[in-house]
């Protein structure tokens, strides 16, 4: 990655994980999109702690980055940075650009609040699009009980009519003439 280029939102997202009910990115991801060494960074969150309550950072456990490893096409623990990764959710994503104090940090930063800010968007709209889809299947759903029903009535009617004695004048022959 080159020092200040923009990172397309794309590549952000490609490095959110759900666990644990949040959306994280995990200390190596952040890292190198802060471009300091994942070491470097772990100490700093080390250093500073009390900055990072449960809710801002937490530690995968060795099921947790099994479970990774196997569903995100990850190659390896290796791959993770050898020890149990950290994940931070977007408060601790923004912290962490506070204790890294670099400019780098602190654009990247920025822009991964960004996107976490429209996924949230998105997220919602597409609640707003399913909630509209379920209202209209229950009036489909009404509307459809409503034309069967009046489908009965015509069925009924065209029976009672083919069933009702013709009036009108008779001939000798026995034969109805209209």
């Amino acid at each position: 990655m080159k020092k200040g280029s923009i990172i397309p939102g794309e590549a952000i997202i490609s490095k959110i994980y759900l666990l644990r009910g949040n959306k994280v990115m995990l200390d190596k991801d952040l890292a190198a999109l802060y471009d300091v060494k994942a070491i470097r960074l772990r100490e700093q969150v080390k250093r500073n702690i009390g900055r990072f309550p449960k809710h801002f950072m937490f530690q995968l456990t060795a099921k947790e980055v099994k479970a990774m490893v196997s569903q995100n096409a990850i190659p390896s623990v290796q791959f993770l940075g050898g020890s149990m990764p950290y994940a931070f959710t977007e408060h601790g994503v923004l912290m962490l650009a506070n204790v890294l104090k670099n400019d780098r940090a602190i654009k990247m930063s920025i822009r991964i609040i960004e996107v976490f800010v429209k996924m949230r968007e998105v997220l919602l709209t597409h609640k707003k699009l399913i909630s509209k889809i379920e209202q209209i299947e229950k009036k489909v759903t009404n509307q459809d009980e409503r034309v069967e029903l009046l489908f009965r009535y015509v069925k009924q009617f065209i029976r009672n009519e083919e069933e009702r004695p013709r009036i009108g004048y008779k001939n000798a022959n026995k034969t109805k003439v209209l």
